[in-house]
C-alpha cells in the first residue's frame, strides 16, 4: 500500500465517522492542538486527521520548536512524538509539566511499540500514549476523552 493511499483511507474514517468520540471532538469547538513530530510525512498525516476532526493545528518539527510554541501560543493539548531532535517527547512533556502556564494541558505521546518500557515509566507526566501507526479513530477518540475528562 502506498503511503498516500494509507493517508486517504485513514483520514476518511474521521471525515465520514458517526462515532461518538469523533463527533465529540468536532462539537468541542475549534480547540488548538500543538503537534510535535519530526517526520514530515507522519506530521502531515496527523495534521490532516486533526483538521478533518475540526481541530486547529500548530505543528513543530522538533521538541525545542514545540517547547517555544507551547509557551507562546494558546493551545489546548499537545501531541508529541517520543523520539525527536533537540528535545525528545518525554523531555518536552516533563518540562511542560513543570511550567505552571501549561502544566495542566492534556499531553499525548506517540511512540513505537518497541519504546513501551520507556513510556510506561513516564505515565505520571502523560495523559495518554498511543502506538504508531495510530489510526484516525484512536487519535480523535483519545483527544475527545481527554477533553471530556478536563471539563
Amino acid at each position: 500500500m502506498e503511503p498516500d493511499q494509507k493517508l486517504t483511507d485513514q483520514t476518511l474514517l474521521v471525515a465520514g465517522s458517526t462515532s461518538e468520540s469523533a463527533s465529540k471532538a468536532v462539537s468541542a469547538g475549534p480547540r488548538c492542538i500543538l503537534l510535535a513530530e519530526d517526520d514530515r510525512s507522519v506530521r502531515r498525516y496527523l495534521e490532516v486527521i486533526l483538521e478533518r476532526a475540526g481541530y486547529k493545528v500548530i505543528s513543530a518539527a522538533d521538541g525545542l520548536e514545540a517547547m517555544k510554541l507551547a509557551l507562546s501560543s494558546p493551545i489546548d493539548a499537545l501531541i508529541a512524538d517520543s523520539i525527536m531532535p533537540h528535545l525528545s517527547g518525554q523531555e518536552l512533556c516533563r518540562l511542560l509539566r513543570s511550567n505552571p502556564k501549561v502544566s495542566r494541558l492534556p499531553m499525548v505521546l506517540l511512540t513505537a511499540l518497541e519504546n513501551k518500557a520507556n513510556v510506561t515509566a513516564l505515565d505520571v507526566q502523560l495523559d495518554a500514549y498511543l502506538y504508531k501507526p495510530v489510526s484516525a479513530g484512536e487519535l480523535t477518540g483519545c483527544l475527545a476523552r481527554l477533553f471530556d475528562e478536563n471539563q
